[in-house]
């Protein structure tokens, strides 16, 4: 009998990206040309919703800026909907490298993982965050690693893939707020094995990034209290 081979949807969420949600909608169909794509657009109020109408790929809209979490759960929710096998996020402002796909979504094709997560800081490329970006990052690390009794050395990356049985979990229960850290917390407790893979991701192409300097501190010090409260709570 031969095998299935698995449906992969590759969900891109967008906040007023026009600059750079196309060449991500390209870069996908030139390296991954089987997969389905989706668009979140996640309230954006410049022309990202036009710019990727005109790409022919589905669009999903969101009346008002939710933030990522939503964008992604909206994802997913079409993910299940439409029988897909396998999601991956890769983000609108082209810094994940649709090239690395492949890298991502391998573990879970051999099943040795549910989720997979792309790290920038396993040896394959060369980035350098900021200083206070930097500090976030290994302090959430270091908790994360704890908590899954494995090492996670980039639990902010949103370049990650996540195989069905997650995909499901993930359609209802799902951070709103900078759910990158948080979300493999819950996956964890939820019993769903979880890895990193060593990709190369590019600068931001365009657009800026939603966590200023000022609202850093804010960042890391709500999602630490959002993992000490899903420590302590339990999951569904």
């Amino acid at each position: 009998m031969e095998r299935k081979t698995p449906r992969v949807l590759v969900i891109i969420p967008a906040y007023n990206e026009e600059e750079t949600v196309a060449g991500v909608i390209e870069d996908v169909r030139q390296e991954m040309p089987r997969a389905g794509i989706v668009v979140v657009n996640d309230g954006s109020t410049d022309r990202t919703p036009r710019v990727v109408r005109q790409t022919g790929v589905e669009l999903l809209e969101h009346p008002y800026n939710m933030g990522i979490g939503a964008a992604m759960q909206t994802g997913y929710k079409y993910a299940i909907s439409r029988g897909f096998d396998i999601a991956v996020q890769v983000d609108a402002d082209g810094q994940h490298r649709a090239g690395e796909i492949k890298r991502l979504i391998e573990p879970i094709l051999n099943r040795k993982a549910d989720v997979v997560v792309g790290s920038r800081f396993l040896g394959l490329g060369d980035y350098r965050p900021s200083f206070a970006r930097g500090v976030a990052i290994t302090i959430f690390s270091r908790i994360v690693s704890s908590i899954l009794g494995a090492r996670i050395t980039d639990p902010s990356s949103g370049f990650r893939a996540a195989g069905r049985r997650a995909v499901w979990y993930l359609s209802r229960c799902y951070p709103d707020d900078y759910p990158e850290v948080e979300a493999l917390v819950l996956l964890h407790k939820k019993g769903f094995a979880i890895m990193e893979v060593p990709v190369k991701m590019a600068e931001r192409k365009g657009g800026r990034s939603s966590i200023t300097a000022g609202r850093g501190v804010y960042y890391m010090v709500k999602v630490l209290l959002a993992i000490f409260v899903d420590l302590l709570k339990r999951v569904d």
